[in-house]
């Protein structure tokens, strides 16, 4: 399931994040990829020891995980501190699988659902579009300031080349509650539907039965 969210960060939540990025230590991203993502890897990332970093993570993973949306579709058990990442104009990130493990020894995580949080405007650069291989075909997502997409973190995709301005994006890794991408996007839609019957037909007796149906598949599958 590829979600787009929109609308995560608003105008003055952006202009203060580009107040804590400007002027902020930038280096080269090779240093957090993997051996096999080194070779396609070429951008630039917020250093992890900045002193920005907890104010921006304040910001963009406070609003991202109050979004009903997100919760629905990640079923998130552990979710990591983003990278703050700058492309510029030669800059790209070739096609890639995220690993399958991050984080450090004694607090690893798997990771399972990835996001992107656009921080700024489409009109901002050419090119950098996040192109992600589904079953389904070719997605190519390029969102407004403020706008997130969440896909699942095993599918192959890829940062399109920068030719002009600078991309600049937070991304972030979730743990899921369920493994599978397929049973997390049944329970996405079904808890769409669920949550319509709640605020329609609250007393129905198919409400109580989908509710129940529900509840039943997220103990079935989660991990946890």
């Amino acid at each position: 399931m590829l979600l787009e969210i929109h609308g995560v960060l608003n105008a003055q939540e952006l202009a203060r994040v580009h107040e804590l990025l400007d002027g902020a230590a930038f280096v080269n991203g090779v240093l957090s990829a993997g051996k096999a993502a080194r070779r396609v890897k070429q951008n630039l990332e917020l250093d992890r020891d900045s002193a920005v970093l907890n104010d921006l993570n304040q910001i963009v993973m406070n609003r991202l995980l109050q979004r009903g949306e997100y919760q629905k579709a990640a079923l998130p058990f552990r979710v990591a501190t983003p990278f703050y990442a700058r492309y510029v104009p030669g800059m790209t990130y070739g096609d890639h699988v995220d690993d399958p493990v991050m984080g450090p020894v004694g607090g690893q995580y798997r990771c399972d659902v990835a996001t992107t949080v656009f921080l700024n405007g489409p009109d901002d650069y050419e090119g950098g579009e996040l192109v992600v291989r589904t079953p389904y075909g070719e997605h190519r997502v390029k969102l407004a300031a403020g706008d997130a997409v969440v896909y699942p973190a095993s599918s192959l995709h890829q940062v399109a080349p920068v030719s002009r301005g600078q991309r600049i994006v937070a991304v972030t890794w979730a743990q899921s509650m369920v493994r599978d991408p397929a049973r997390r996007e049944l329970l996405f839609e079904l808890d769409l539907a669920r949550e319509s019957l709640l605020d329609k037909q609250p007393d129905d007796a198919d409400t109580a039965r989908i509710n129940h149906v529900y509840n039943n598949l997220v103990r079935m599958w989660s991990e946890v």
